[in-house]
């Protein structure tokens, strides 16, 4: 299974987006990861571009944006738990979940008062 690859080079700069807080920017890397992929492995790369793209919609307070792609993102990646390509996928849904029980919490008037602390960081391991 493609799991069990290194993660191409693509991936990990997306990551590192992701983790700077540069969602958009790491949207941009990872959908040109995400279209060129042919096997499953796609939905891995997508699920988590989708996760990041909900904290860019949080920055701009779309309650509706952010609750769909942290649960959309979610879905694509729970295939791929425990661990992907070196990515601690768990640990990424763990937060994500986390993040959208707060951000539900809150609801669409408070969003601006996220605990910006909750925001994922994607791991990669050895």
């Amino acid at each position: 299974m493609s799991c069990d690859e290194p993660p191409p080079p693509l991936l990990l700069e997306g990551i590192a987006q992701f983790n700077r807080g540069e969602f958009f920017e790491q949207h941009e890397t990872l959908e040109l990861l995400w279209r060129a992929e042919t096997r499953n492995i796609r939905y891995l790369y997508q699920g988590i571009l989708q996760i990041g793209v909900a904290f860019h919609h949080l920055r701009k307070q779309n309650h509706h944006g952010t609750v769909y792609m942290l649960t959309r993102g979610q879905s694509y990646l729970a295939p791929f738990a425990p661990r992907c390509q070196r990515v601690d996928v768990q640990a990424l849904l763990d937060a994500a979940a986390a993040a959208l029980r707060e951000v539900n919490r809150l609801g669409a008037d408070r969003l601006a008062e996220f605990d910006w602390n909750l925001t994922p960081k994607v791991r990669v391991v050895e």
